[in-house]
């Protein structure tokens, strides 16, 4: 069997997502990357559909794609409007690019109900719009919209669809779950039933509403069709579209199908730029993918895995590029402490062993939690291992809200001492409290540690341990904090929100001292 071809839409139905807004360099960064990663077919957007597709377009005219077709999406052409006058086709051929793909109506609801025109002219429509574009030179890809269930409402005009497009010269037909809530089982058959009965090569373009989106486009393959759409991460309209960074893996690693995908350890670092350059956190649980995919908490899970990988890994993370991550927390026994330490370059003893899970134990029990504040769980070792001491001391701290018909104003004052007793007492304000305590104490330890200044706060969430506390509960703080380099996630957990901040805040620098120090010393 010839390569799975992958068709990426990452710019244009992930770019629906709700939430997601890419700007025109947004575009052709991640066009870059996907090009580079092996993908086949780009599509680059709607050109006629809105100004930043269009600016994209004329952009992408100075690209060199080294691998991947850069594709313009649009409709057929509207009713009672010739190829040459209709906004979309005309803007497809003058995109500057050499494929196209244009979606049609395949489910004759859609045709009646919603064109309100009938059968035939939706035929005569499809059949013009291909044959103009080919006429021009480009490559045309079909996209049967709703095709699933216009089949499985009638298969005969369903399939006359197919024929208008495959008589009018298109170069692939894509069969569309436009509603993804098609199963796994129909997909097959149906698709099935199109390959054997069409010359034309067939794809497949599934969406997530039934949580099948990755199900349905294996199982399509299964039956012959030889493309696949998708979107890295799955982003998409409502739930999404099928997600290539399972699909691919899938293809490769489970089904024994070649892709152009030169080098797939690079699967997670797509994933991972796609989801910052879209500014949204890349979901911990995707497969292959996700920071929890190879992830083991339960101790017994952990002392098989260090085993033998193959009693609860179903590949080696590294061949997507992703990594196994041992969690620590109450769930943990010795052989996690062990193997997680053994990551941090520390040994131990049984005795120390024990003694840190029951204080780990006893600080989740408070609403600690470890595994997601790595930099906090290091520092909590060292200290209990090494005696390990901060290089800092925070005396004592005050803060005043001032408030005004304008607004509300927060100002910290706080006292620090480094290890010779030197000691600094400074204030700063902020739009907050906790703002401003932040902003005081690095204005106070920069003094004494200057490197301090290239630490960024770039993430802060606070989560109610105890709603039923209602406001007395204890919050829990996460910070995550980078210097450009480096990121580290620190944590902490008091009944008062800014006394929790503060730990977590201390933590964060100290962590930045600690491995600048380390750094040095090698």
């Amino acid at each position: 069997m010839e390569k799975i071809q992958i068709y990426d839409t990452t710019l244009r139905d992930g770019a629906q997502a709700e939430g997601i807004s890419f700007s025109t360099e947004d575009k052709l960064d991640i066009a870059s990357k996907l090009d580079l990663f092996g993908i086949d077919y780009i599509e680059g957007g709607w050109p006629s559909s809105n100004p930043k597709d269009s600016s994209f377009f004329d952009s992408a005219k100075n690209s060199r794609f080294t691998h991947a077709k850069l594709t313009a999406f649009g409709s057929t052409r509207r009713v009672g409007l010739a190829c040459s006058n209709d906004p979309s086709i005309k803007s497809i051929a003058e995109s500057g690019v050499k494929c196209a793909s244009i979606f049609g109506k395949s489910w004759d609801f859609h045709v009646t109900d919603a064109l309100r025109i009938s059968l035939d002219e939706n035929l005569e429509i499809v059949a013009d719009s291909i044959s103009f574009l080919k006429n021009r030179g480009m490559e045309v890809l079909f996209c049967a919209e709703h095709f699933f269930d216009g089949y499985l409402h009638s298969p005969d005009y369903a399939l006359s669809v197919l024929e208008a497009a495959e008589s009018a010269g298109a170069d692939w037909l894509v069969l569309c779950d436009t509603n993804g809530g098609t199963l796994p089982s129909a997909v097959e058959d149906i698709t099935a039933i199109v390959v054997e009965q069409f010359r034309t090569p067939v794809g497949i373009h599934a969406h997530n509403d039934a949580d099948l989106a990755v199900a349905n486009t294996l199982a399509a393959v299964s039956a012959g069709a030889s493309m696949v759409q998708g979107t890295i991460n799955g982003i998409g309209e409502r739930c999404g579209n099928a997600n290539l960074c399972s699909i691919i893996p899938n293809l490769e690693l489970k089904m024994g199908l070649k892709t152009n995908i030169p080098d797939l350890s690079q699967l997670t670092a797509i994933s991972k730029f796609v989801s910052e350059t879209a500014n949204m956190t890349v979901g911990r649980k995707l497969p292959y993918v996700g920071t929890s995919a190879f992830a083991h908490k339960g101790g017994i899970h952990v002392s098989a895995v260090l085993k033998d990988s193959r009693t609860y890994e179903h590949i080696d993370p590294s061949i997507v590029g992703n990594e196994r991550r041992i969690l620590i927390s109450e769930l943990s026994g010795n052989s996690s402490l062990k193997a997680k330490l053994g990551e941090l370059g520390i040994d131990l003893d049984d005795e120390d062993g024990k003694r840190i899970l029951q204080r780990i134990k006893d600080m989740e029990s408070q609403g600690y939690q470890f595994e997601g504040a790595e930099a906090s769980f290091e520092l909590l070792i060292r200290r209990m291992k090494d005696g390990l001491r901060p290089p800092f001391r925070v005396e004592g701290f005050r803060i005043f809200v001032d408030v005004t018909e304008a607004n509300v104003s927060s100002e910290a004052s706080i006292k620090v001492f480094d290890v010779s007793g030197m000691m600094e007492h400074t204030a700063a304000n902020g739009n907050g409290p906790v703002n401003a305590l932040d902003r005081a104490v690095r204005k106070a330890l920069e003094r004494f540690y200057p490197n301090l200044k290239d630490v960024k706060l770039v993430d802060y969430k606070v989560r109610v341990i105890d709603g039923k506390e209602a406001t007395g509960a204890k919050v829990r703080v996460l910070m995550r904090n980078t210097d450009g380099f480096d990121s580290w996630t620190t944590i902490g957990v008091s009944t008062n929100v800014i006394e929790a901040s503060l730990s977590a805040l201390l933590d964060s620098l100290e962590y930045k001292l600690l491995k600048s120090k380390e750094a040095t010393a090698n």
